[in-house]
C-alpha cells in the first residue's frame, strides 16, 4: 500500500494547484480524479472551452459586422463552420489537460484515476479500472461542481441541456433560453448570440 503525506481528491483548479503546492513544500502527494482527464469542470466543460468559443465567435462577429469599418472588405458570404470551431475548442482543452499532466509529473505527484472514498480517516479506496487503497496523513477534498437541475425539468441532453452539452452543439439554435446568469451561462449565451441565435437569460 502506498503512503502519502497528502492525498487530493479532485483535480480541478482547486485540487491540482493544492497538490502542486504540497509537493513543492516537500510533501509526498497523490491526486485522485474520477474522469480520464484532469482539470475538473473549469478546464474540461467550463471556463476554458467557453473562452475558446468566445474567442472564435468574436472573430466571426467581427468579420460579419465590424471588419468593413476597419477598411477590411471581404467578398462573398462569410460562412460559419461550427464543426471546425468545436474542433479548435477541443484542441485547446486537450492542450491544457496535457499541461496539467506535465505539472503532475514535474512535481512528482502520483496520479490515480478512479472514485476516491474514505475507508477510515487515513485510508482512501480508489475504484477505477482496478481498485486500490492508499494511505494519507492528510486529505484535501476538492470535488468541484456540477450543473444544478430544477425539480420540474427533465434534462434530456437534446432539447433541455446543461452547459456541458452547450459546449458541443452541432448547430446554432434559433432560440436559446439560459437559466442562470453565472459566468458559464452568460459566456455560452454570448457565444450563440454572436453566431446568430436569439438568447434569453433568466
Amino acid at each position: 500500500m502506498s503512503t502519502y503525506d497528502v492525498a487530493v481528491i479532485g483535480s480541478g483548479p482547486g485540487g491540482y494547484v493544492a497538490a502542486i503546492r504540497c509537493a513543492q513544500l516537500g510533501m509526498k502527494t497523490a491526486i485522485i480524479e474520477k474522469y480520464s482527464t484532469k482539470g475538473g469542470t473549469c478546464l474540461n466543460v467550463g471556463c476554458i472551452p467557453s473562452k475558446a468559443l468566445l474567442d472564435s465567435s468574436h472573430h466571426y462577429e467581427d468579420a460579419v459586422k465590424h471588419f468593413e469599418e476597419h477598411g477590411i472588405e471581404l467578398t462573398g458570404d462569410i460562412k460559419l463552420n461550427l464543426e471546425k470551431m468545436m474542433e479548435r475548442k477541443a484542441s485547446v482543452v486537450e492542450q491544457t489537460t496535457k499541461g496539467i499532466d506535465f505539472l503532475m509529473d514535474k512535481n512528482k505527484i502520483d496520479s490515480y484515476q478512479g472514485v476516491g472514498s474514505f475507508e477510515d480517516k487515513t485510508h482512501i479506496k480508489i475504484e477505477g479500472e482496478e481498485t486500490v487503497t492508499i494511505e494519507a496523513k492528510h486529505t484535501i477534498i476538492a470535488t468541484g461542481s456540477k450543473p444544478a437541475s430544477l425539480p420540474f425539468i427533465d434534462i434530456d441532453k437534446e432539447r433541455i441541456i446543461t452547459s456541458t452539452e452547450a459546449l458541443k452543439l452541432n448547430e446554432v439554435p434559433k432560440h436559446l433560453l439560459v437559466i442562470g446568469g453565472g459566468v458559464i451561462g452568460l459566456e455560452l449565451g454570448q457565444v450563440y448570440k454572436r453566431l446568430g441565435a436569439d438568447v434569453t437569460v433568466i
